[in-house]
């Protein structure tokens, strides 16, 4: 049992934002849906309803690149939706892949999105075709139940068996921790599935989330060292498998990691989670539910831009905030195990498990899954899929792995690879391999910069001053987002820009970037890279990363390391 002297934070009285209401009146995530999809008028919903379609998966957005134009005509904007599906550690099989793309094509806007929290994205989703899209998904047991909104997302792992043999073992578990903390409430099915799941009639109560829901989104990730393929760090709760002789033990629990911010608001800042001890596997879930309570009762509902946990823990203290999750918990945790993290970026290329089936990493380009005129990524990948011989894992990077391929399978894998010549990840530049963009322009609302659409390019003269230096094939993280609220995870970028440039992360993904140069146009990017390029050539230390030697030579200042506890 825990200590009797321990000092116990008491939740403070908060009061209630505008979307604490919209939540409080929307009888458990309903609100006035329904309604909104039968007004034909227009093609948004109502205010209100457009922050409640969040905790159904999905967001509203407008073609911002139409937006002007429109409003000349004297048209509302452009609006669809994005709709997300949840896909717990990744893996979804081929009969999934194939009715995703078949939704893609007939209802979007015939691509994919593979997000860095191992989801998928459709986009360009009218509302007119919203209930039948989501039907779509449910033929195939998938949904988009909690992927956005004020309730745990999805739950990321590492998701690529040949890493090691524990990975299964963990992705089932991720799994487990994504449907335990699904709201309760029928609103989805009834909105949605037309009440088809129903057996026991209305819930009509939350018993983790509470009437309410959580203060704001809330992410949870495993990782399998010495990879951090899925930024365990970044993560309200982060999971560190601990694994001897083969066998899973266990994991170190983090606590408190978040990437957004606002500029312009100080009092917001990307952070990375505290090590708050060891907790053994059959205990892990109720660690993770105690937690997400804990955020639930201390969490800031009187403004969003400072209510995530990182928040609640640097309020209530690391102890206070470990003294009050023990209390609950009945025990304390154990002090921490040792690990070793070597990298944050995917592996590519076929791997063997320990099953004996192949495990094939692609490099997906910013995980957008298109065909173009040169390339047809979305035309092979269902190929592929149409004959049900591999299942598709995600991963944390917006790859893609091709799983439990059989020895005689991997011949034609590899053939219809070669056919469609995808890229070879080991043929394309370091720098490219490992380098991620959120969607921003043209359809995220949130954004005010370009991301997915511009990276490419620069990434092409990026390269020529690699090349200048034989740097080529060292691999160095360059992560672009169109806004500072962390998407693409910029701030843990040996190299990220979100409008402004910063320098120094760590390849392990244990150290946040600082700040280096502020507004900088493509130009001045390019005349800044390349004088550190250079030096990083002449005076690098054998195997040094480049965030590594960006901090070593005082070129930034490191940001604050991981905080232990236990």
């Amino acid at each position: 049992m825990t200590k009797q002297h321990k000092n116990f934070p008491q939740p403070q009285e908060w009061k209630s934002s505008e979307v604490e209401h919209i939540k409080i009146n929307s009888n458990f995530l309903r609100g006035t849906i329904e309604e909104s999809l039968k007004d034909s008028i227009t093609g948004a919903l109502r205010p209100d309803d457009a922050q409640l379609l969040k905790f159904h998966g999905s967001y509203q957005q407008t073609d911002r690149d139409y937006d002007d134009e429109r409003k000349q005509q004297k048209l509302e904007p452009l609006y669809s939706f994005l709709i997300r599906v949840r896909v717990p550690a990744g893996v979804t099989t081929s009969e999934q892949w194939v009715a995703l793309d078949d939704l893609s094509i007939k209802y979007g806007n015939n691509t994919m999105k593979l997000t860095t929290r191992q989801a998928f994205q459709l986009h360009g989703v009218i509302k007119s075709n919203f209930r039948s899209t989501i039907q779509g998904m449910n033929a195939v047991l998938l949904d988009s139940i909690a992927t956005a909104g004020d309730v745990n997302r999805n739950v990321m792992s590492t998701s690529n068996e040949s890493l090691s043999p524990v990975v299964g073992e963990v992705a089932e578990f991720a799994s487990r921790i994504s449907n335990h903390l699904l709201p309760k409430t029928n609103a989805y099915h009834e909105i949605w599935l037309n009440k088809e799941l129903l057996k026991n009639g209305e819930v009509e109560e939350e018993p983790i989330y509470g009437k309410t829901y959580l203060p704001r989104k809330f992410k949870v990730a495993i990782a399998v060292p010495p990879y951090n393929d899925i930024d365990v760090y970044s993560n309200d709760i982060g999971l560190i498998a601990i694994v001897d002789k083969g066998q899973l033990q266990g994991y170190n629990v983090l606590v408190g990691g978040g990437l957004g911010k606002t500029y312009g608001v100080q009092e917001t800042y990307p952070r990375l989670g505290d090590l708050i001890g060891y907790v053994s596997k059959n205990n892990a879930l109720q660690v993770v539910e105690e937690i997400v309570k804990v955020q639930r009762d201390y969490g800031n509902r009187e403004n969003r831009k400072l209510s995530r946990l990182k928040y609640t823990v640097d309020r209530m203290g690391v102890e206070g905030f470990v003294n009050v999750l023990e209390d609950r918990l009945g025990f304390e945790l154990e002090a921490s195990k040792p690990f070793e993290f070597t990298s944050n970026g995917d592996v590519f290329g076929w791997k063997k498990a320990a099953s004996g089936r192949w495990f094939l990493g692609l490099y997906i380009e910013h995980g957008r899954v298109k065909n173009t005129d040169s390339y047809q990524l979305k035309t092979a990948l269902r190929e592929l899929a149409d004959l049900h011989i591999c299942d598709f894992r995600l991963t944390g990077n917006q790859g893609l792995v091709l799983g439990n391929i059989t020895e005689a399978n991997k011949v034609v894998v590899q053939a219809l690879f070669e056919k469609y010549k995808l890229i070879d990840a080991a043929k394309i530049s370091g720098i490219r391999r490992h380098a991620i963009a959120c969607v921003a322009l043209n359809t995220c609302v949130m954004a005010f910069a370009e991301s997915e659409r511009y990276l490419p390019s620069l990434v092409v003269k990026v390269e020529a001053l690699l090349d200048k230096y034989g740097l080529r094939e060292d691999e160095i993280l360059i992560r672009m987002t169109g806004c500072p609220n962390g998407c693409g995870r910029p701030f843990l970028g040996e190299i990220g820009l979100v409008g402004r440039a910063s320098l120094g992360a760590s390849f392990a993904g244990d150290r946040l970037n600082t700040l280096y140069k502020e507004m900088l146009s493509e130009i001045e990017i390019l005349e800044n890279l390349d004088p550190l390029f250079a030096q990083y050539s002449k005076e690098r230390q054998k195997s040094e990363k480049f965030g590594d030697f960006i901090v070593r030579k005082n070129i930034v200042a490191p940001q604050k390391n991981i905080f232990i506890l236990k």
